[in-house]
């Protein structure tokens, strides 16, 4: 099988995961800036029985949109789901998702969120099968490099209320275990990059710290394809300001067996002299502000990712947004992702 990931140019382009779902297929103002933990089948438009074919239809236009805005390395949007990570927990057993708890934020913000309440098994059937499903349908459909995502261990224990294993690095640990076991799935449809989204490392360095690492490498144990850990301040729609330049927990990473880092680095002004700590590994760089949109012309974008380079070498950097396009129009997404690519080929011809 020809491996589309080694003809990548030098500063290819990505996204991180998510793209615009149609107004068609989900209401996007009741969506508005909410990132669900728990399962919203209001929000969806399409009876059940045309679900999965118009999840397919969302993610083909999804996958062409990107194709035609010249990314490399695409997803499949994830239109198919309400939120990053609450889609995986309908693949799993021990977490209640019907019976929802309720959480106080750092922030003061009640949550509602799953419940564990036994042993975190993979499950066969349900979300398994439709994340299965999906990677085949985005391997099938695109030209370009085929990326996937699944949310990392380290959140997925963060985002419930345990009932059942008292210890958050045994719930993380077992999280993980299930994580790779649907990882190790859906590279065997062909998919060339799994990506592993991991936000939450920021809300609890200390115990990042402590086990961070250890059950991010276990969730990777075995993968042969290229693995991404995506790191972030919370998606702009939510956190649209105030995002601090640095992050609490973010060089350890180094020590990982994770072949590339994504981080948010355009809105929150990140400083780039982390870059320096990341020596054994490849970058993706966010050099899309998702707040400040009209900022993001090719020439701003090429001087973010010229700063990268002060850093890391080109054969090192791939250029991305800063987070999930999720919340914009979908014109707006192209308009963006347009500019990254133009960006990344000024740049490449200097090189």
């Amino acid at each position: 099988m020809d491996h589309r990931i080694d003809s990548l140019p030098l500063l290819p382009t990505t996204v991180v995961g998510s793209h615009p779902q149609p107004a068609w297929l989900i209401d996007r103002e009741a969506l508005g800036a909410t990132v669900p933990r728990v399962r919203r089948s209001d929000l969806w438009r399409t009876a059940p029985e045309h679900f999965d074919e118009a999840r397919r239809d969302a993610a083909t236009l999804a996958i062409r949109e990107m194709e035609a805005a010249g990314v490399d390395i695409v997803t499949d949007g994830e239109v198919g789901r309400e939120s990053y990570s609450n889609h995986f927990l309908t693949a799993v057993d021990g977490v209640d998702i019907d019976r929802p708890a309720k959480l106080v934020t750092r922030a003061g913000q009640a949550t509602t969120v799953p419940r564990v309440v036994g042993p975190i098994v993979l499950a066969r059937g349900r979300g398994a099968d439709i994340e299965f499903d999906d990677a085949s349908h985005l391997v099938a459909t695109t030209t370009r490099v085929p990326k996937v995502t699944l949310p990392g261990p380290f959140t997925l224990a963060q985002q419930c209320k345990d009932e059942y294993y008292g210890d958050l690095e045994a719930l993380a640990t077992d999280f993980a275990v299930a994580i790779n076991q649907q990882a190790r799935r859906l590279e065997a449809t062909g998919v060339e990059v799994i990506q592993f989204d991991e936000p939450w490392y920021r809300n609890d360095p200390e115990s990042a710290e402590r086990f961070g690492v250890r059950v991010l490498d276990r969730a990777l144990e075995g993968l042969q394809c290229r693995t991404v850990v995506h790191l972030c301040f919370g998606y702009a729609a939510v956190v649209p300001s105030d995002k601090p330049s640095a992050y609490p927990f973010l060089a350890q990473l180094n020590d990982s067996t994770v072949d590339e880092i994504s981080i948010e680095a355009a809105q929150p002004r990140l400083d780039l002299g982390v870059l320096d700590d990341l020596s054994n590994k490849r970058i993706i760089l966010g050099v899309i502000d998702l707040n400040d949109r009209a900022s993001n012309t090719a020439d701003v974008i090429a001087e973010r990712a010229q700063a990268a380079l002060r850093h890391i070498g080109p054969d090192r950097l791939t250029l991305g947004p800063d987070c999930g396009l999720k919340y914009l129009r979908r014109d707006e997404a192209g308009q963006l992702l347009r500019a990254m690519v133009e960006a990344a080929g000024r740049l490449r011809s200097t090189l």
